[in-house]
C-alpha cells in the first residue's frame, strides 16, 4: 500500500487535468479554478511527469487528450465524483450515520416512503439517502450500501434477505372494465395489455396459471409502475400490477380488478447490500427494522 501511494497524485494535479480534459481548454479550465492559466499548465506537466505518460497533445493555443488520458480522465471524474459524494456525506453527518440505499421507484414513492418517517424517529442520528436504480449493478462501481431488489434470491457479490413477496391484478379503469364486460381470461385478449419492461414475461405467467394458452401478445411498454398504472387509469388498457402498490388506487375506484383473478409472483423483493457492508451500524439497523416492518407480507 504504501509503495502504491508514490503513483497517486495530489488533489490539486488531478483536479486541474480533470477540469482541463473537461473543457478542452488551459483558459477554460484555469477560470473554473480560479488559477493562472501557467499554473494550470504546470499542474498537468507535472501530472504527466509523475505518471510517465503524456495526456495531452498541444497544438499551439489547443490541447487534446491522448488515447491514455482520455480513458484517465473518465477514471479520474468518477474518482473525484466519489470523493466529493463522500465529503458532503461527512459533513452532512460528521457521526457517520449515513445509508446510502438504491430504491425501487414505485416501492420507494408508494410504501419505503410512508414508513420512513417511523425507522428515523427510532434511530435519530442515521441519515439515509436515496437513488433509484431499476436494476442490479456493481456494489464496488457504486457507493451504495444496500439496495431494494426485486427478482431471484440473487445478486453478484452481495448478500439478500428476503423482505416481502407480492401479488399482481389484472387492473383496468372502470369504464374500460364496463364497457368491455370481461368474464374470462381470454376476454382480456380484445384490449391491449400494458406490459413492464422488467416482467416480460409476467402476462404470458399470467394466463398460463388461467388455463389460457401462451402466445404472442398485443402489448404496450413501459419502464415503471407509475406510468403503467396511470395508463390503466386513463383507459388505456389492461396492467398487471402489484395490489399492495395501488391500495389508493384500488379504495378510491380509480382502478378496478379486471377479473378476481389474483396471481403471486414468482419473485420477491430482497434487501441487498455488499458483503464488506454487512456489519455497517446504519445498515445493521435499518436492515433489522426492514424485516420486521415486512415480516407480515412474507
Amino acid at each position: 500500500m504504501l509503495a502504491a501511494r508514490r503513483f497517486v497524485p495530489s488533489l490539486a494535479l488531478l483536479t486541474a487535468f480533470e477540469a482541463a480534459a473537461r473543457t478542452s481548454s488551459v483558459t477554460a479550465a484555469a477560470k473554473e479554478l480560479a488559477l493562472t492559466q501557467s499554473a494550470v499548465s504546470r499542474q498537468i506537466k507535472m501530472l504527466e511527469e509523475q505518471l510517465g505518460v503524456e495526456l495531452f497533445r498541444r497544438q499551439r493555443q489547443t490541447i487534446r487528450l491522448t488515447g491514455g488520458g482520455e480513458a484517465y480522465a473518465r477514471e479520474i471524474r468518477e474518482a473525484l465524483r466519489k470523493i466529493s459524494a463522500a465529503s458532503l456525506t461527512v459533513r452532512t453527518n460528521p457521526l457517520g450515520g449515513t445509508l446510502n440505499l438504491a430504491i425501487l421507484p414505485t416501492f420507494g414513492t408508494r410504501w419505503l416512503a410512508l414508513r420512513l418517517p417511523g425507522f428515523l424517529n427510532s434511530n435519530p442520528g442515521i441519515t439515509i439517502n436515496l437513488v433509484t436504480k431499476l436494476s442490479p449493478f456493481d456494489f464496488r462501481l457504486e457507493p451504495i450500501d444496500a439496495a431494494i431488489h426485486f427478482g431471484s434470491a440473487e445478486w453478484p457479490g452481495g448478500d439478500l434477505t428476503l423482505l416481502r413477496s407480492e401479488t399482481v391484478i389484472p387492473a383496468c379503469s372502470p369504464e374500460l372494465r364496463a364497457d368491455c364486460r370481461f368474464r374470462k381470461p381470454a376476454d382480456l385478449r380484445k384490449v391491449p395489455l400494458l406490459h413492464l419492461t422488467t416482467r416480460p414475461k409476467a402476462w404470458e405467467q399470467w394466463f398460463a396459471m388461467n388455463g389460457e394458452p401462451a402466445q404472442i401478445l398485443p402489448r404496450m411498454l413501459f419502464d415503471q409502475f407509475a406510468t403503467a398504472s396511470q395508463a390503466a387509469i386513463a383507459g388505456m388498457g389492461v396492467a398487471l400490477l402489484p395490489q399492495f402498490l395501488i391500495e389508493d388506487e384500488l379504495a378510491t375506484g380509480k382502478l378496478v380488478a379486471a377479473l378476481d383473478l389474483p396471481m403471486t409472483s414468482s419473485e420477491s423483493y430482497y434487501l441487498a447490500w455488499p458483503q464488506e457492508r454487512e456489519n455497517h451500524p446504519p445498515l445493521v439497523a435499518f436492515r433489522t427494522w426492514l424485516v420486521a416492518e415486512t415480516a407480515a407480507d412474507r
